[in-house]
């Protein structure tokens, strides 16, 4: 497996699907980090790697960490981050109250899901 490509291609594709959920252009990201105005869009275009300290400050700009970053099961990290931060202002039984509202969420999903996959 080539590597360079895999992560050329991850890099590229999730700072474009962070910076859209941002709702921001790749022109104005760019200009935000200092950078010229092609930045962004080159590296979206895989023309491009950024340098370890333009990663670290993309991270900032999208609100997320180098590990979420690279966690590609979290599609909404930034919006993720935001939930924790309510949530450690809570007291103990309106966490609960979320969680219970979450698994019955979930469990809502996975019988759609379910559903779906039977009439396939």
């Amino acid at each position: 497996m080539d590597y360079r490509k895999h992560y050329k291609n991850f890099i590229a594709e999730r700072i474009s699907r962070l910076r859209e959920k941002k709702g921001v252009s790749a022109r104005h990201m760019s200009i935000g980090l200092g950078k010229s105005e092609g930045c962004i869009n080159m590296v979206e275009n895989k023309r491009n790697l950024p340098s370890m300290s333009s990663f670290l400050y993309i991270c900032e700009y999208l609100s997320v960490t180098p590990k979420e970053f690279f966690d590609e099961g979290n599609s909404h990290p930034a919006l993720v981050n935001e939930f924790i931060e309510i949530l450690e202002k809570l007291e103990e039984d309106e966490i609960s109250a979320l969680m219970s509202m979450a698994l019955t969420l979930q469990r809502n999903r996975r019988l759609k899901n379910a559903n779906h996959e039977r009439r396939r």
